[in-house]
């Protein structure tokens, strides 16, 4: 018997709050030294899970979060180009539905503010040819959303984005003083006043795209850490994994997995003053988003739903290890050095030292030491299935809902789950047909009994696929490996760093598992990586053409 929400004059409002290339160390209340006492309250008034996993990469996650199933099932088993199978179409299938649509069906107003990244490839070089709203390029408002604001692209300028959208409208920023992080929280404490005064429930998709490159923050949040990270990356690593251990986020039996063999020592690197610099503006972007979920927060208590609101808080995959190119000769220019600032000024692309990250001009990442640093304990970042890739903080906050407030919950999830307990929650049911296609079963599975402090137990394998990098986590055990290397095992309960790969004395285990992960590639329609290796080498040309990953080059096959 599944459990029920509770009963109230008013269904309860929902709200999911996404960010990007978060990593599972950032947040204060996860151990990190970043200011973010709106986010920190809410983990610590509501519950913190430590065993919550993602989708690894930007819209596989947000596919899997929209629809309940798996990214490949929702057509988005990689990124947002058409690699030419439904799985890898780049856009939402038809034979699925998104929460919005759902939720609809349950009387819920349903808005959108922030990233969307589902809808095919955006490339701001050929802008004014782009087709919005075609069977390949959906919209918000096409799949379930009542209210749209929305980033179309993977990444964009946060001072002047080009590929941003109002009701599913092409638009251009017309203000010095806009901020993308801002615009979110303005666009999304609207829609949600909409709903209150229209006495309706909501479901609230708030979809930040910070703190993804490029580091583009308020000078004033900047200038409160410069100087911070001075003391380099194991000092910020070792005193963020104390941290965790002292708030149980992470068992004191787990060691931290060594420094990263791509990230240097500290008293090796050149330019500390430039590695300080940009971590100092990630943390800024970070903070600006906590700032807006205070609004958000504080839009509610005005409203008086606060109460009856749940909110949660994930990444979408971990800490991002990819590094600019430094004034490459590319065949084609930047799709970011395309359109100037709004000033006229130009822009250029690249981790350069003697570029102060921050403003308009710029376009930086934070890269891969500090990637690592984001991602502690575990090892790998963003791409990868070893821990460092898939694990996020989460946090549910719910006054009326949660039956033991501020506690801390290891119980392994998976982002598609949260589908299934926002339909529990609503009362909405899950369809076998919408617009007269047949739909694909949901794959989560609903975690409110969790939040209603009865015991939880996940009945299905967790399973990831990314680019050939793939894991299977059953109970305590871990089978994973990376695209182009064997099979690793690990007891997740006694290794969660993934420091001692027991797979020699675990064979008929890691047999089983693999089996296991086999079949649901098969059911899921994950193929061997790459798909078409014709498509990939044109793919390269344009969407992250020029970021160079720190490991596997996109060749190889599935093992």
């Amino acid at each position: 018997m599944t459990e029920q929400a509770p009963e109230t004059t008013k269904k309860t409002n929902i709200i999911v709050m996404m960010v990007d290339d978060l990593g599972y160390s950032d947040l204060g209340c996860y151990g990190g030294e970043i200011n973010t006492p709106n986010i920190d309250a809410l983990g610590y008034d509501g519950l913190r899970f430590t065993q919550m996993y993602n989708g690894a990469r930007c819209c596989p996650s947000r596919a899997a979060l929209l629809t309940g199933l798996h990214p490949h099932q929702a057509g988005i088993g990689q990124l947002s180009a058409d690699l030419g199978v439904r799985s890898y179409q780049g856009y939402l299938r038809e034979d699925c539905v998104t929460i919005a649509e759902v939720m609809k069906t349950a009387g819920y107003r349903t808005g959108i503010s922030g990233k969307w990244h589902v809808s095919g490839s955006w490339d701001n070089r050929n802008r004014d040819s782009w087709v919005i709203g075609d069977k390949k390029h959906p919209m918000p408002k096409q799949r379930g959303f009542d209210r749209s604001f929305s980033l179309l692209n993977a990444a964009d300028s946060f001072w002047n984005p080009k590929s941003l959208i109002l009701e599913d409208v092409l638009i251009d920023v017309e203000s010095g003083d806009f901020h993308m992080t801002d615009a979110i929280g303005d666009h999304a404490v609207n829609q949600i006043e909409e709903s209150v005064e229209m006495n309706m429930p909501f479901f609230q998709y708030v979809a930040f795209n910070a703190p993804h490159w490029p580091l583009h923050a308020w000078e004033d949040d900047i200038a409160k850490y410069e100087g911070k990270y001075m003391a380099g990356y194991d000092a910020i690593r070792t005193s963020r994994h104390e941290q965790q251990k002292g708030l149980g986020v992470v068992d004191d039996k787990w060691d931290i997995s060594p420094r990263d063999t791509d990230a240097p020592d500290w008293d090796d690197v050149q330019n500390k003053e430039y590695e300080d610099i940009r971590m100092a503006t990630y943390c800024a972007m970070i903070e600006q988003v906590d700032r807006t979920v205070g609004r958000i927060v504080d839009s509610l208590k005005k409203a008086g739903e606060f109460d009856n609101t749940v909110i949660m808080f994930l990444s979408d995959n971990g800490g991002c290890a990819e590094l600019f190119q430094e004034d490459s000769d590319w065949p084609d220019p930047s799709m970011w050095e395309t359109h100037p600032t709004l000033d006229g000024e130009k822009i250029r692309t690249g981790n350069i030292p003697e570029l102060r990250p921050g403003p308009d001009t710029t376009f930086q990442s934070v890269e891969l030491p500090w990637a690592n640093v984001s991602d502690a304990p575990f090892r790998l970042f963003k791409r990868w299935i070893h821990e460092g890739g898939i694990s996020t903080p989460f946090i549910v906050h719910w006054p009326d809902g949660i039956e033991n407030k501020s506690d801390i919950l290891n119980n392994p999830m998976h982002i598609i789950d949260i589908a299934a307990t926002c339909y529990e929650i609503a009362g909405a049911q899950y369809p076998k047909e919408h617009h007269d296609t047949e739909i694909q079963p949901l794959e989560g599975e609903s975690f409110l009994p969790a939040l209603k402090g009865k015991e939880l137990k996940r009945e299905t394998p967790i399973t990831i696929e990314h680019e050939g990098n793939r894991g299977i986590r059953i109970g305590d055990w871990k089978l994973v490996a990376e695209w182009d290397k064997p099979w690793e095992m690990y007891n997740i309960s006694d290794d969660r760093t993934e420091q001692n790969d027991l797979i020699d004395g675990e064979k008929d285990r890691a047999k089983s598992f693999e089996k296991q992960y086999y079949e649901w590639a098969e059911r899921a329609e994950v193929l061997p990586w790459p798909v078409d290796p014709n498509v990939i080498a044109k793919r390269l040309t344009g969407d992250h053409a020029h970021i160079t990953q720190h490991r596997a080059p996109l060749s190889g096959v599935m093992k």
